[in-house]
C-alpha cells in the first residue's frame, strides 16, 4: 500500500520551517543584508557564493546554480528521497505527517516496523564488527583482509566484519522470541527452515554493511572465507532495502568528501574499499546488478559528473552500452558520463595495487567520453565500409539519442551523426592520433562546460527580460504583488509564450494568500515549468522595494498588450476566410481601434 502526503500538509510545513535556522544547522551562515551567506556547501571556494532568503524561504548559489526550498536543501545535502526530507522537515517541527491510504493495504509496511528492522540491522553490524576483534576464529578474516592490503583504519571505516561459521551466531543473540525472530527474518538475515525454526543467513564471511544517505545499515554483503558458493551473497530485498535504489560505498564517500567532482562506479564491495585504501575515495558499487535510473539519479544529485569502469572485454563493453542507454535521459544541464575500461585480466583492486593511485586517478581522468564511445560501440557493430552499415548505425544511433533532453550536448551529437558518409564514417570514433577527433573530443567538452556554466552563472538582468517572465519572476519572488494584477482574460493566455505558467501561478498564488517562493516551487517541484521557475526564482533584479510595484505593472501593460496582439492576429487571420461571428467582429473592431491610439 502507498502512502501520500497531502500537499496542504507540504504547504503548511514549508510555511512553519524557517530555511535559515535548517541551514544553518549545516553551515555556518553570515548575515550579510537582508539575506544570510556561507560558502557553499554543494562545491569547494574560498569566497561565499551561497545565499538564503527569509524572506523568500530559498537559497541560492552564484558558484555552481545549486538551489531550492527547505525540502530541497534535505535531499541534495543529505541525500534524502522526498519523503524522506519532508520526514526529517515534520521531526524538525515535531508534526505528524497525516498519509493518505492509496492502493492496496496488503504491502504496508508501519513506521514503527520498519524502525525495528532497521535496529536489529545496526546491531547485527556491530554484532559482526565485534566478531571480527574477538571471536577464535578472527583470524582466518584478519589474514584475509591483510592478504587483500586493508588497513585497520579502513576496515573501521566501512564497518567491516565477520559472521563466523555456525547456524545460529545471530539467532541466538537476537531472535529469543518469536517476535525477534520474525523482525530478523524480515530483516533478510535469517533464512526459514521448510520443517520450521530457522538459521543464520551469513555463515563464514566477511561481512561489508550497507548504508543508506542517512548512514544507517539496510542490509548486508558477505564475502566467503573458504570455496562455498556464491562467493558473494547479498541480503535480499527488504522493506528497507531496494537493490535497484541502494550504492555501496556512497555514505563512506559522502563522509570523506562531501563535494566530490566525480564519482566512479565500479563492480563489487572490495573495488571500493581497496581504492579507499589507495586514497580514491570516490568509488561506489551497485549490488550485484547493472546500474539503474534510480542509481543514476543519485549519484547525479553529487556530482555532475560519473565514470564508469567495465572491464575492456566484449562483456565489459555490452554492460557499458547499457549503462550509456540507461544514461541518456538524465544528461544535459552540465551532466555527463564518461567510460573508462580496464586492461585484460585486471580489476579495480589488482589495478590500483600495480599501478598505484596517481596512475589509476590518471585512468579516471581520461575517461572515454560518452560522445567518443557512443560512436565507436556502433561502428564496431556495423560494416563501416558500406551504405548499408552506415545506415543501420543511423536507425541504432537515433533511438539512444532520442533519450536524451534538448540542449547543446545532444545537438552536438546530432551534428556528428548528420556528418556521415562513406568517406567521413570513422571520423565519428576518436582516437589519440586523430587531430580532428581529438578536437571533436575537445568541443564535446566545451559543450558540456558551456552548459555547466550556463547553469551555474544563471544571473537575469532586467533589460534581457521579457515581459512576461518578467511578471512571473516578480510574482515567484514577492507573491505580494498579486493584489496589483489585474484580472487576466484566461482564454488567451494559452496563446501566448509563459501564458500556460502565469495562470496556473496567479491561481495559486491567490489560493495561498501567505506564500512565499519556497512553497511556490515546491507545488511545481516535478511539473514540466520547475527548471525555468527555479531560475526566476534566483534571478536578481536589482529593483528597489519602492520600484516593484510600478515595475510589475509596467511589465504587466505590456504582458497584456502582447495578449491583444496575439488575439488581433488570430482574428485578422480568420477574418481573411470571412469566419468571423458578430462577437468576435466587435472584439476585432475595439483592438484595432486600442491598436491605433497606441
Amino acid at each position: 500500500m502507498s502512502k501520500h502526503i497531502p500537499r496542504a500538509f507540504i504547504d503548511d510545513l514549508l510555511a512553519r520551517s524557517d530555511i535559515v535556522d535548517l541551514i544553518n544547522g549545516y553551515v555556518s551562515l553570515r548575515k550579510t543584508g537582508k539575506n544570510f551567506s556561507a560558502c557553499c556547501p554543494f562545491h569547494e571556494e574560498k569566497t561565499p557564493s551561497f545565499s538564503v532568503s527569509p524572506d523568500k524561504q530559498f537559497y541560492y548559489c552564484f558558484g555552481c546554480g545549486a538551489k531550492g526550498n527547505a525540502i530541497s536543501f534535505l535531499m541534495d545535502y543529505a541525500q534524502l528521497e522526498f519523503v524522506e526530507a519532508v520526514q526529517e522537515l515534520s521531526h524538525r517541527q515535531g508534526l505528524d505527517i497525516p498519509y493518505e491510504q492509496q492502493g492496496d493495504d496488503t504491502e504496508r509496511v508501519d513506521t514503527s516496523r520498519r524502525q525495528a528492522i532497521l535496529d536489529v540491522l545496526g546491531q547485527a553490524a556491530q554484532f559482526y564488527q565485534q566478531q571480527l576483534r574477538q571471536h577464535p576464529e578472527k583470524q582466518q578474516a584478519i589474514a584475509y583482509l591483510k592478504q587483500r592490503g586493508l588497513s585497520g583504519d579502513i576496515a573501521a571505516d566501512f564497518g567491516l566484519g565477520f559472521a563466523p561459521s555456525g547456524w545460529d551466531h545471530l539467532l541466538q543473540q537476537f531472535g529469543q522470541t518469536a517476535a525477534q525472530q520474525q523482525i530478523l527474518l524480515e530483516a533478510g538475515l535469517l533464512i526459514e527452515k521448510e520443517q520450521g525454526g530457522f538459521y543464520d543467513r551469513f555463515r563464514h564471511r566477511i561481512m561489508f554493511p550497507i548504508q543508506d544517505r542517512r548512514g544507517q545499515v539496510v542490509a548486508f554483503g558477505g564475502r566467503v572465507l573458504d570455496d562455498s558458493k556464491p562467493k558473494y551473497l547479498n541480503s535480499p530485498e527488504t522493506p528497507v532495502f531496494h537493490k535497484g535504489q541502494e550504492l555501496y560505498g556512497l555514505y563512506a564517500t559522502r563522509q570523506q568528501r562531501p563535494a566530490p567532482d566525480t564519482l566512479l562506479v565500479v563492480e563489487g564491495y572490495m573495488d571500493v574499499v581497496a581504492l579507499a585504501q589507495f586514497d580514491v575515495r570516490n568509488a561506489v558499487a551497485t549490488l550485484g546488478t547493472a546500474t539503474s535510473t534510480e542509481h543514476l539519479k543519485r549519484l547525479f544529485r553529487v556530482v555532475d559528473q560519473v565514470v564508469f569502469c567495465f572491464d575492456g572485454d566484449e562483456a565489459g563493453r555490452k554492460a557499458a552500452w547499457r549503462a550509456l542507454d540507461i544514461s541518456m535521459p538524465l544528461l544535459g544541464e552540465g551532466r555527463e558520463a564518461r567510460f573508462m575500461f580496464l586492461p585484460d585480466g585486471e580489476d579495480p583492486d589488482t589495478l590500483v595495487r600495480q599501478e598505484g593511485a596517481k596512475a589509476f586517478q590518471q585512468r579516471i581522468q581520461q575517461a572515454q567520453p560518452l560522445a567518443a564511445f557512443l560512436f565507436q560501440y556502433l561502428a564496431e557493430h556495423v560494416d563501416s565500409d558500406s551504405l548499408t552499415g552506415q545506415m543501420q548505425l543511423l536507425e541504432q544511433a537515433k533511438p539512444v539519442l532520442d533519450k536524451m533532453p534538448e540542449g547543446p550536448a545532444k545537438q552536438l551529437l546530432r551534428d556528428r551523426l548528420g556528418a556521415i558518409d562513406m568517406k567521413n564514417l570513422t571520423q565519428l570514433v576518436p582516437n589519440d592520433s586523430d587531430q580532428t577527433a581529438q578536437q571533436s573530443q575537445h568541443l564535446w567538452q566545451a559543450r558540456v562546460q558551456g552548459e555547466r556554466e550556463q547553469k551555474q552563472a544563471f544571473r537575469g538582468h532586467l533589460s534581457s527580460m521579457s515581459p512576461m517572465r518578467t511578471v512571473i519572476g516578480l510574482l515567484i519572488q514577492h507573491p505580494i504583488l498579486i493584489e496589483h494584477l489585474p484580472e487576466l482574460a484566461q482564454a488567451t493566455l494559452h496563446d501566448i509564450a509563459g501564458g500556460q505558467i502565469l495562470g496556473p501561478l496567479v491561481d495559486f498564488i491567490r489560493q495561498h494568500p501567505h506564500c512565499n517562493t519556497g512553497m511556490i516551487l515546491e507545488h511545481w517541484r516535478d511539473d514540466q515549468y520547475s527548471g525555468a521557475l527555479h531560475k526566476l526564482a534566483a534571478w536578481e533584479h536589482h529593483l528597489p522595494d519602492d520600484g516593484l510595484v510600478a515595475e510589475f505593472c509596467d511589465a504587466m501593460r505590456r504582458v497584456n498588450q502582447d495578449i491583444q496582439e496575439q488575439r488581433l492576429e488570430m482574428l485578422l487571420q480568420k477574418s481573411r476566410l470571412d469566419h468571423l461571428s458578430r462577437q468576435e467582429k466587435e472584439e476585432f473592431t475595439t483592438l484595432m481601434q486600442q491598436r491605433v491610439r497606441h
